[in-house]
């Protein structure tokens, strides 16, 4: 097999020469925006030859923060074009995140907009240059800032040529948030991409009649796979600028959608707003994850006729399993389905021993779709297992049938409506607010996010913040709003283990005993 069909790059240049003439719509604040694959895929041939004029190709890395927006998918598939390596940025991440990202990954370019909704990405412009000197290039999507290149001005008429990459070149760095304070970024291969594009679409069983509504954020793992299974097989794609049920539910019988994805919240908004009587229309299917699935939501799916089926993955390996439409009722409600083809589950115990069907234990795996490591390597020395196992520090078990279902959380972290959100990070900025002597940030279940934020606090003499000081302190650290705490706790000292480390696991079951009475 050549380049073409085993690099992103090549595939994206065929995707372009087919001229696909398969919708590609964007609903946006301003209106909806038609458009085809094709019309795509030409943009961004025209961009990816104004980024090769300025010196982008294979080797660097061009960053791109843009919410879901027709830019956003030119700009991906772009760089792809280049043979550079592309770095998606949530859109919503806050000056702190990005900056570390930019310099870490000695980002040469970066895309982002103006603004998006109150969101303001001009006044960021300086602090950026100065934390990452690396940066030649920054483009902006809408009105420039000053040292800013208008979006516009990218395009070039030049010839692309194929770009010289092979499939084991980094195609993805992916940022995600983990039990270190600082985002890690995951690198994966164009041989990865390509895996997790083309395995999902057979396994899941998309069709001539498939017709998706993205809702994903472009810049979450989950949200770019889809995005690119869009360009490379011409599945035709209405796309939200940001989650509104009322509007889903237009959208959805005017362009006969069948399928869509998305959060517990998503979902639950969605049913809440056909239990008032909306009208339901096509879709049919619906895959739901990036956070904890209360059983009781794919069983109120099911009652008002979508087949709603549960997944499991990470930035690390985008999805490790996943149930079907048709899987049975029993199953979708309480199991994250079944490995995906090629993916190998073991569950195992602290010794890295096999434990018996339907015993709790890790979560390891491995598979075609997984990354090769993190930029930062030392963070490598606890991932893997021999063999290839890929750690995923959550907890769960398979049952006879080979389905997964995740039980609990081994690593520190929380997902909030999909975004995983370090621990270790609101500590940090918990820990530098005024009256906080000691502080411990834990997940709570949440019937619409899946988890918030909780922090527990040990108050200074004197001294105790309140919920509304603790918003405001975490409003001038420039973290992302999603991981400001939504719940306080007062407590005279952090329950700890002999060694000195907080027993996590027992703040969370206090708190959850608590918000059940």
């Amino acid at each position: 097999m050549d380049s073409v069909s085993t690099t992103l790059a090549g595939r994206l240049l065929a995707a372009a020469a087919a001229d696909s003439g398969s919708p590609l719509v964007f609903d946006t604040p301003e209106g909806i925006v038609p458009g085809t694959v094709g019309q795509t895929l030409a943009a961004a041939s025209r961009v990816a030859a104004g980024l090769r004029e300025r010196g982008i190709g294979p080797g660097d890395t061009v960053a791109v923060q843009l919410p879901n927006r027709p830019e956003a998918a030119v700009a991906y598939a772009a760089v792809l074009l280049t043979g550079a390596t592309l770095l998606p940025v949530v859109h919503i991440y806050g000056l702190r995140e990005i900056a570390f990202v930019l310099r870490q990954s000695g980002a040469r370019a970066l895309v982002l907009p103006d603004r998006w909704r109150a969101l303001e990405y001009s006044s960021r412009i300086p602090a950026l240059r100065e934390a990452a000197p690396t940066l030649d290039l920054i483009a902006m999507v809408g009105e420039p800032a000053e040292g800013t290149l208008p979006w516009a001005e990218l395009e070039s008429d030049a010839v692309l040529e194929p770009a010289s990459v092979s499939s084991a070149d980094i195609a993805l760095l992916c940022y995600t948030s983990g039990t270190t304070a600082d985002p890690k970024g995951a690198r994966h291969t164009h041989a990865a991409v390509l895996a997790e594009i083309d395995g999902q679409r057979g396994f899941l069983g998309f069709g001539a009649n498939t017709v998706q509504l993205a809702s994903f954020p472009v810049g979450h793992v989950a949200g770019l796979c889809g995005l690119l299974r869009t360009l490379l097989h011409a599945m035709p794609t209405v796309v939200l600028d940001g989650w509104d049920p009322a509007r889903a539910l237009d959208l959805i019988p005017e362009y006969r959608v069948t399928y869509t994805s998305g959060t517990p919240i998503h979902l639950a908004t969605l049913l809440d707003a056909l239990e008032t009587g909306a009208p339901l229309g096509t879709l049919r299917e619906y895959l739901v994850g990036a956070a904890t699935v209360p059983a009781e939501l794919v069983a109120r799916a099911d009652r008002l006729g979508i087949n709603a089926f549960r997944s499991y993955g990470s930035t690390e390996h985008p999805t490790i399993s996943s149930g079907r439409h048709d899987d049975p009722l029993d199953k979708r409600q309480f199991t994250d389905g079944r490995p995906t083809p090629g993916t190998e589950v073991r569950i195992v115990d602290e010794a890295g021993t096999d434990v018996p069907t339907a015993t709790d234990g890790e979560v390891v795996c491995r598979g075609p779709e997984q990354f090769v490591g993190y930029l930062d390597d030392s963070l490598d020395e606890d991932t893997w297992l021999p063999e290839g196992w890929l750690r995923t520090g959550d907890i769960g078990h398979l049952d006879a049938d080979g389905y997964l279902t995740i039980t609990d959380r081994a690593k520190d972290i929380i997902i909030r409506a999909g975004e995983t959100i370090s621990s270790r990070e609101v500590e940090d900025v918990l820990l530098s607010c005024p009256g906080v002597a000691d502080a411990a940030a834990v997940a709570i279940p949440d019937p619409y996010y899946g988890e918030k934020v909780a922090a527990v606090i040990v108050a200074r003499p004197g001294a105790a913040p309140t919920l509304e000081t603790i918003r405001a302190h975490f409003a001038a650290s420039g973290l992302a709003r999603q991981k400001t705490p939504e719940r306080i706790e007062l407590r005279t000292e952090l329950p700890r283990t002999p060694l000195g480390k907080v027993k996590k696991a027992e703040l969370r079951a206090e708190l959850r005993a608590s918000l059940s009475l």
